[in-house]
């Protein structure tokens, strides 16, 4: 591997661990530069998945003010998004590799509409209605735990199963369906993002690094590059208002699943 290249990949890690840190959808940087310097799309979907994930350990260190308070979220969603990330990594390996390339456009623009309409989502998911006849809007009734704790360990699952099926864009997907069950604000839906994607992380360097096929040269370059950005990202977004913070992410999804779309289907 040359010089250039080194430094190609010095400069998408960094990169990749921000934007995952701040929306999601790093891989989309370190992916293709991966293609680039000669890797096949398998090998650089396993490198990438490992590369970028210790860039999630330094998300979860920049946005840790933003956990207090949801240690019981966290210790629920650690076990079902390590349960789905083996599954998506199962998935993954077993199936065709044309077959992802296809389905990956449509589930980041999906995951991308969720978070756009998080509010009327938020409602139908929850069971809220439209107030009847002349009743004053107010704010909706609260969910109950045992539904909250349901419908949190569905979405984090989709997403991790997702995340371990391919990466990228793994932070809008989680991002847009917590936001339907966790009544919060998005820099700390964020930080619970940054939790599990963390454990996805954790699962794909698990089983990627013993069945797949794994450039590791290209993971030493790029996984310190990683942690550099997340730890940065997470910071700089908590400086992000509510507003801001969707508008940026969503934008930032539907370009991803724009770019995936073409790639597919060009």
């Amino acid at each position: 591997m040359g010089l250039g290249e080194i430094f190609l990949l010095l400069a998408a890690g960094l990169a990749a661990g921000t934007i995952n840190a701040v929306a999601g959808g790093g891989s989309l940087v370190t992916y293709p530069t991966l293609l680039a310097v000669g890797l096949s799309p398998i090998s650089a979907n396993v490198t990438n998945s490992i590369a970028v994930s210790p860039g999630y350990l330094g998300a979860v260190a920049g946005s840790r003010q933003d956990l207090v308070g949801q240690g019981r979220r966290v210790r629920h969603l650690i076990v079902t998004a390590a349960v789905g990330s083996a599954i998506g990594c199962a998935l993954l390996l077993l199936t065709p590799e044309e077959t992802f390339r296809m389905v990956v456009p449509f589930l980041v623009l999906a995951a991308t509409a969720a978070l756009a309409f998080q509010d009327r989502l938020r409602r139908l998911v929850n069971g809220h209605g439209r107030p009847r006849g002349d009743a004053p809007p107010g704010p909706p009734p609260t969910i109950s735990p045992r539904r909250s704790l349901v419908s949190l360990h569905l979405m984090v699952g989709l997403a991790a199963i997702y995340g371990g099926y391919f990466g990228a864009a793994l932070g809008v997907a989680l991002v847009a369906l917590l936001a339907l069950v966790v009544n919060e604000t998005l820099a700390r839906v964020s930080a619970l993002k940054n939790v599990a994607s963390a454990v996805v992380g954790l699962v794909t360097v698990l089983i990627f690094a013993i069945f797949g096929p794994v450039h590791w040269v290209a993971v030493a370059i790029l996984a310190p590059a990683a942690i550099v950005g997340g730890y940065g990202g997470a910071r700089f977004a908590r400086r992000l208002p509510d507003r801001l913070w969707k508008l940026v992410i969503t934008l930032f999804g539907f370009s991803i699943g724009l770019v995936l779309l073409v790639q597919a289907y060009a």
